[in-house]
């Protein structure tokens, strides 16, 4: 079921759930865009069938969502869409501009070196397998990926530290917390793509798939050595979600923010 934290005339904010599409890719799965046309055209009927019945149609014509921002399918957390072209306009400029703050939390394997600090890296991005790479500055293609991270809290979980860990994207790159935490030495729980943790197809003391794919440094941060996905309890819920979204309201002119909690097990383990 859509989960609205806001709406209005102009824009609609709702909580995407992790698993879900931004937007329609391919085949038939569900996706946030339709699943807010659907609320939309409910309401629509719902209005339409309070007016007094007049010869014109009273069938409602298809809303417009705009997208604004994507999250992965496996990232659940806030999205803001426009109902509107005018709306549109402004949060996309608002994006282009890095207007739009985006504030996201993750639980990442080991402890981080530095209790506050910023990545920038340059990210390669292979579409055909899905993948993005961290790559030499002079790399052809290559685009330049900066975050800002504090951590929040450690904790241990199986006999190793996790840390709780906020995020803020300076930029807007292909996997980039996932892809720039695993090549720093600290790949996110639950992270199947970015994570040798969750591989289980290396043996230990190779190089493992996400080394080789983001250019981890050897040795840099705490990250436990790889080993099987048996090991990990069959759990494959990604840790990261985007908890906080504000930006310029479209036509009010005011600034707006809106926060969730994190959802999942492992967020849980630190509580409030």
């Amino acid at each position: 079921m859509l989960k609205i934290i806001y709406e209005d005339h102009d824009i609609l904010v709702a909580e995407k759930p992790a698993g879900l599409e931004s937007q329609a890719s391919r085949g038939f799965e569900p996706d946030m865009v339709s699943e807010i046309k659907n609320h939309l055209k409910r309401a629509e009927l719902s209005r339409l069938s309070t007016k007094p019945s007049t010869k014109s149609s009273t069938r409602p014509v298809e809303p417009y969502v705009g997208v604004i921002h994507r999250l992965d399918k496996p990232v659940g957390g806030i999205m803001v869409y426009a109902k509107n072209q005018k709306a549109a306009a402004s949060l996309s400029k608002q994006v282009q501009d890095g207007r739009m703050k985006k504030i996201y939390n993750a639980v990442v394997c080991g402890k981080l070196v530095d209790i506050v600090g910023n990545y920038v890296d340059y990210l390669l991005k292979d579409g055909r397998n899905n993948f993005s790479f961290v790559v030499d500055k002079d790399t052809p293609d290559s685009r330049r990926a900066e975050l800002v991270y504090r951590a929040l809290d450690v904790k241990t979980e199986e006999e190793r530290e996790i840390s709780l860990v906020e995020i803020e994207l300076l930029s807007g790159r292909h996997h980039q917390i996932r892809v720039q935490f695993a090549a720093h030495g600290n790949p996110l729980w639950g992270d199947g793509k970015y994570n040798p943790e969750w591989g289980g197809t290396l043996p230990a003391g190779e190089r493992t798939h996400a080394d080789r794919h983001t250019g981890a440094k050897q040795g840099s941060g705490h990250a436990a050595k790889a080993q099987s996905s048996r090991g990990r309890r069959g759990e494959r819920e990604l840790a990261l979600a985007a908890v906080k979204l504000s930006f310029v309201h479209p036509s009010t002119g005011k600034n707006v923010e809106f926060a969730i909690k994190p959802r999942g097990r492992i967020f849980e383990r630190f509580g409030d």
